[in-house]
């Protein structure tokens, strides 16, 4: 059986979620780690089995034995990373959020040429219930659609025990915050449904930083925001209202709603046991009756290992990936225009031809 030759660069949480995955994945073999802290490279290969362990991405990028690259480390210098990866012939799995900004994007999209490239934002597109929705979609159950409300709110608990990461909310490190680090998924998961044709043309929103109670449950210098608001709208007139906090003085709240003419479908994004989909059916004499469309028990286990085992069958398949670096260009596009219009005060107009 063929097998492709895997590079894994950066040994954090999410480096080492992809090594637990690809040790499942008989189409993968991992021949080198790679992370600016050496030791932790030289632990993590041990820890594995992984024949080789460098102290630089540049280190594992001329292993000639490496064919494709994994990069799990902060955003900040990914698409840097990236363009080295090509023009050594490597294909290349970027974690999400895809890159700093689109232009970033548009860079890797220039430069990888026949090469296999994608985004990790596609995680949750894994799931079954994201399958049966967007068939339930395309099978005109709920009519025109007209509105898709998305509320994901986690409200603050105690303070950590460990100190976060200091990237997580640092615009220089991580491009942004809560809209870099969901929003990316978010977004994926919304063009997914909608087949990769939804082009907003305007966007409102609005950002916070996080709460002044809640200012020691981050890491100093955190900068970016933990809670955004944003209202999009196509020249169809299909809107979208979308929220995502973190660190929230408020209860929890994780509901996506999509509501269509002829009725709506209520559920969540993310995995859980006794998941459950429902459609409220619009009609005449009896108004709307609700009734359970779909249930089932989903992991979180499904949704880390989609994108890798994806990636590594698009590489033989000599295919594009389940998100390619185009469709991640048109989520980075979407989350640029809601940065500028916080950052505005203003509606900002999004150019599809740029």
């Amino acid at each position: 059986m063929a097998v492709v030759r895997l590079g894994v660069i950066g040994c954090g949480v999410i480096g080492r979620q992809h090594l637990k995955v690809a040790q499942k994945c008989s189409s993968l073999q991992v021949v080198a780690v790679a992370d600016l802290r050496e030791e932790v490279a030289r632990e993590t290969a041990k820890e594995f089995g992984i024949p080789r362990a460098y102290g630089s991405a540049e280190a594992l990028l001329d292993d000639a034995e490496v064919e494709a690259v994994v990069l799990a480390f902060p955003t900040a210098g990914r698409a840097q990373v990236a363009l080295q990866a090509f023009a050594g012939g490597k294909h290349v799995l970027v974690e999400k959020p895809v890159a700093m900004n689109a232009d970033e994007v548009r860079q890797m999209i220039a430069a990888k040429g026949n090469l296999v490239a994608g985004c990790c934002s596609s995680r949750h597109r894994f799931l079954p219930s994201a399958q049966v929705i967007k068939e339930a979609l395309e099978s005109g159950l709920l009519g025109d659609l007209r509105l898709i409300r998305i509320r994901a709110i986690r409200p603050a608990e105690g303070p950590p025990e460990t100190p976060p990461p200091a990237w997580r909310l640092r615009r220089d490190l991580n491009g942004g915050g809560i809209l870099m680090d969901w929003g990316c998924y978010d977004l994926d998961y919304l063009q997914g449904l909608l087949d990769w044709r939804w082009r907003p043309t305007w966007v409102l929103a609005q950002m916070w930083t996080v709460p002044s109670p809640f200012l020691p449950h981050v890491a100093p210098g955190s900068d970016a925001e933990t809670h955004v608001v944003a209202l999009l709208r196509d020249e169809e007139g299909l809107t979208v209202a979308y929220e995502r906090g973190e660190y929230m003085p408020t209860a929890s709240d994780d509901v996506w709603e999509i509501i269509g003419e002829r009725g709506s479908l209520r559920f969540k994004m993310v995995p859980d046991r006794g998941k459950v989909i429902v459609f409220y059916e619009a009609k005449t004499e009896q108004g709307v009756t609700p009734k359970v469309f779909w249930q089932g028990d989903e992991s979180w286990e499904i949704a880390h290992a989609g994108p890798l085992t994806d990636f590594a069958a698009a590489i033989l398949e000599r295919r594009p990936p389940k998100t390619s670096l185009e469709q991640a260009l048109i989520v980075q596009q979407i989350t640029d225009a809601i940065y500028a219009s916080a950052m505005a005060g203003k509606p900002m107009a999004l150019d599809w031809e740029g």
